[in-house]
């Protein structure tokens, strides 16, 4: 369900549907979408200057807009990924990671502008208009037409226009959202400045590939676009770009994994207050969630998933495994065990596509799943699992104690300062490209003497 429900947020410019008719009231007594969906993100992040600043760029903007009486409320999202959605009652979000990307106030003036657009612009409404046009089709090709082959050709074409309708959503949120950015008297060239920046993360629009059935267009055709919309307002070349304000209020904010829900460091990820600890095989990439570490190799072929699971007081591994996997266990394959003293219980599963080795691991009163997939029966499933399994291990106070938070730190250049230098300070994985990126610098770009830079220290 979370899956589901997060799909249409990746990337700057989703937003959550509720119901056409959704009370447009803000209030903490009905809000549990709001509720729901901050948990699922980590929580809040707490940081009061960068709230204010994001509170007052909101209100500026929602006066610029064609529905100045309507209200919005923005909250910082406790998550390293970059995303920023809204819900059509006002709700707009935007997570750690993104606010630490954009580099001047009129760049996140342009994401909220954007998710302000979607509300005003009702298209989470019509979007649920169309889905429940398209699921009535089907119903009438299947049901009354009794003909499966045509509900599946409807349902096919209700897909691709759905589709085509969400990119077409959010080029319109684009073009409204550089409008009001301008009239609200910020430099409209901050949305391509930031656009450009999340093409260059790699976590933008998923249609990148020419998947007719992606939601978002390309991430170099929206930059093409909101460039051309900001050379059409009064205030080419101008406007406000806000950055030393914006980089006063970001200084100190968390960066990356808060330790609280664990830590990826590379292929190894560490939970100082569950004490468990493992290493992907080589080639994986991980990604911590607050529910779950996920992992992927390269080619998207071996996948990896790491979690707790909520089982009752006493029960057995074998019984984890049986009623945490919804698919069959292949008879005579759960094998208990140990691994670095703790012990295991481990299956195999075979789906359509996917091949599955399953294990369970208890460390005190946690119960761990561990889960690694193939395509296909790959003959190196076996090896790979083994040796991400041998990893899982306990982990002691004293090394827990000695994992420390990342923070944001802004830094004025002084003279022969380079984009080396600065990175070499940074303690995380290719600390030159997370330099460049979090700067929106080029490789070859000199720093400038008085200018300020974003650094990542504990």
């Amino acid at each position: 369900m979370l899956a589901a429900f997060l799909a249409g947020c990746s990337g700057f410019g989703g937003d959550v549907s509720l119901p056409a008719n959704a009370p447009r009231v803000i209030g903490p007594d009905r809000d549990r979408d709001h509720v729901r969906l901050v948990r699922a993100f980590g929580g809040e992040g707490r940081a009061p200057q960068l709230q204010q600043l994001l509170t007052d760029v909101t209100n500026r903007l929602v006066m610029a807009t064609d529905r100045p009486e309507e209200a919005f409320q923005v909250t910082i999202l406790n998550s390293p990924a970059v995303n920023a959605f809204a819900l059509p009652n006002g709700r707009l979000y935007v997570t750690r990671g993104l606010l630490a990307l954009a580099n001047d106030t009129s760049e996140v003036a342009a994401v909220l502008s954007h998710e302000i657009a979607h509300v005003t612009l009702r298209h989470a409404s019509q979007r649920t208009e169309l889905q429940a046009r398209s699921a009535l089709i089907e119903r009438v090709a299947e049901n009354v037409l009794n003909d499966a082959e045509e509900a599946a050709t409807a349902q096919s074409q209700s897909r691709s226009t759905l589709a085509s309708f969400s990119r077409a959503q959010e080029l319109e949120a684009d073009q409204t959202g550089v409008k009001v950015l301008a009239r609200a008297g910020f430099d409209p060239f901050g949305a391509p400045r930031f656009l450009t920046s999340l093409g260059r993360s790699g976590t933008s629009s998923d249609s990148q590939t020419g998947d007719r059935l992606a939601s978002h267009p390309s991430t170099n055709d929206r930059v093409s676009r909101a460039l051309q919309a900001a050379r059409r307002t009064e205030l080419p070349g101008g406007g406000e770009t806000g950055r030393l304000a914006y980089l006063t209020a970001l200084d100190g904010l968390s960066y990356g994994d808060d330790p609280a829900d664990g830590v990826v460091k590379g292929r190894r990820f560490i939970h100082s207050r569950l004490g468990v600890a493992f290493e992907a095989p080589e080639g994986f990439s991980l990604e911590n969630t607050s529910q779950a570490v996920l992992g992927s190799s390269a080619d998207g072929e071996r996948r990896l998933l790491f979690d707790a699971a909520d089982t009752p007081e006493g029960q057995s591994l074998e019984d984890v495994l049986r009623s945490t996997w919804t698919d069959t266990i292949e008879p005579g394959t759960l094998t208990p065990g140990t691994v670095n003293g703790l012990p295991v219980v481990t299956a195999l599963s075979n789906g359509k596509e996917w091949t599955f080795r399953l294990s369970a691991v208890r460390i005190g009163s946690t119960t761990y799943r561990l889960i690694m997939a193939t395509r296909g029966n790959r003959g190196d499933l076996d090896a790979i699992f083994q040796q991400t399994l041998n990893s899982v291990r306990q982990v002691q106070p004293e090394e827990a104690r000695r994992i420390r938070p990342l923070k944001l730190q802004i830094v004025t250049g002084q003279q022969g300062d380079t984009a080396q230098a600065l990175a070499a300070r940074m303690p995380i994985d290719r600390p030159l490209e997370r330099f460049l990126l979090l700067n929106g610098l080029d490789r070859n770009a000199p720093l400038k003497v008085g200018d300020r830079y974003k650094i990542v220290v504990e």
